[in-house]
């Protein structure tokens, strides 16, 4: 059986994430109380197995914060019963979360008259500590919007069932910081950079013209070659340790070209039946 806890900041896309959970055939259920959780895996659940095969549960800022502290040990348990128990967690930054509640006009489930929204926020995420650290995929949705956002899930969840690992290659630019949800970030900015090429500046790595012109880079080369050599050697080692995901991030200063080409050339290499391999160039949405 499958059991996926989606949790994260309010304001991150966690109601678009059980949507789409929905849509690829989860029972979901949002705002669950944390302390139900195990009585409803045992007495539903597990009596039901066809109905409740696959589910996802919602579990935020809205329980009390005195139950969440236990979640380590209720994990432990759930997984004991011999359910396939993953997390996804969701954040945003904090500019972008106020933004959001800005323009929708919703409250956050922690603000009152004492509680201003920014600090609700910094409260809401010393609350979901315990549920972050165990998180087996972190979804930052800061630059992301909602179709990008369905197609993630989609990619991550729906098409791994199928394979081993999901293995993320993301572009973006170092002016528009680093992604929070990488594993590993490779700096792209020492190589030759198309920009400074007037017939060049305009276009993106995905462009023919801008291709040609970095594969006939040879530092551009070594450095698609060094990120191969550690990938093939190390994600047979995070397979083997159990995870399901893995995020590969590479920058170049406006994540246009050079960090564009490396991602869609890095694609190419490692697919496989085997890996799930997705492709997402921020900057170019």
């Amino acid at each position: 059986m499958k059991l996926i806890i989606v949790s994260g900041l309010s304001g991150s896309g966690k109601s678009i994430a059980l949507e789409t959970l929905e849509d690829c055939g989860y029972y979901c259920i949002d705002n669950l109380p944390f302390t139900l959780l195990e009585s409803f895996i045992a007495d539903v659940m597990l009596v039901d197995k066809n109905t409740y095969a696959k589910t996802a549960i919602g579990i935020d800022a809205r329980n009390q914060s005195e139950s969440l502290v236990n979640f380590s040990e209720s994990l432990r348990l759930i997984r004991n019963k011999g359910i396939d128990c993953e997390i996804i967690f969701m954040q945003a930054e904090e500019s972008t979360l106020l933004k959001r509640y800005s323009e929708t006009r919703r409250r956050h489930p922690l603000t009152d008259f004492n509680i201003p929204l920014k600090e609700a926020i910094k409260i809401e995420k010393e609350m979901l500590v315990p549920i972050a650290r165990h998180a087996s995929v972190v979804i930052d949705t800061s630059r992301t919007h909602y179709h990008q956002l369905r197609d993630l899930i989609k990619d991550q969840i729906g098409e791994r069932e199928f394979r081993h690992i999901s293995l993320q290659f993301q572009s973006f630019g170092y002016k528009n910081g680093i992604p929070l949800d990488a594993d590993f970030v490779y700096d792209a900015r020492s190589l030759p950079n198309p920009y400074w090429i007037p017939e060049l500046r305009g276009l993106t790595g995905k462009d023919q013209p801008v291709s040609d012109f970095l594969k006939s880079q040879e530092l551009v080369g070594e450095l698609f070659q060094d990120i191969t050599d550690f990938l093939e050697r190390w994600i047979p080692r995070f397979e083997a340790e159990g995870r399901s995901y893995l995020t590969v991030a590479i920058g170049c200063t406006g994540g246009q070209h050079r960090s564009v080409y490396l991602v869609d050339t890095l694609a190419k290499q490692f697919k496989s039946p085997t890996l799930n391999v997705i492709v997402r160039h921020r900057e170019l949405s």
